[in-house]
């Protein structure tokens, strides 16, 4: 009888043991914790790209501010002021999606949603995330453009001094 018992406590302990599995000790979780190390990364590098962003427009704007009636050098500031604030609603939008992903990772972490779930809206989040290194992606080159375009018309502008000076 007492063998018995033991037995049958023993079984019962490893039924409830096994079948609550920590949450964070799953593939999956340990995936979605390692995606999101990856996404704050990747956030520090759009910050940093959008500080030089701004600083690049302050300085076209610098440069521009003895440029008397130049319609071209206003529509290039006007393109790169719109790829800034652009820019500026992505890293927003970036930060709502890392808060998304913590929210995600706590909420399977503490047993609130299914593993099932979890992997459900991680996919959904992750494909949120690369859209919006797209569309970065694609922000900066534009932004690379601008810039070229206004160094093109500051070395014309150069260009046209020199000449008007050389004619004196």
């Amino acid at each position: 009888m007492k063998f018995l018992s033991k037995s049958i406590l023993i079984c019962l302990t490893v039924a409830i043991v096994s079948c609550k599995k920590n949450p964070a000790e799953s593939p999956e979780h340990k995936a979605l914790v390692a995606e999101h190390e990856v996404m704050m990364k990747t956030h520090e590098e759009i910050e940093k790209k959008h500080a030089s962003m701004g600083d690049d427009h302050s300085a076209m704007l610098s440069s521009h501010k003895d440029l008397k009636n130049d319609s071209l050098h206003v529509v290039n500031e006007k393109a790169h002021a719109a790829i800034l604030g652009s820019h500026t609603s992505l890293v927003e939008k970036h930060k709502k999606l890392m808060s998304e992903h913590k929210a995600l990772e706590e909420k399977h972490l503490t047993g609130e949603i299914s593993l099932e779930q979890m992997v459900k809206d991680h996919e959904v989040l992750k494909k949120q995330h690369q859209e919006m290194l797209d569309e970065h992606n694609k922000m900066v080159k534009d932004h690379e453009k601008v810039k070229a375009e206004d160094a093109k018309m500051a070395a014309e502008d150069k260009s046209k001094e020199e000449t008007t000076e050389e004619k004196k």
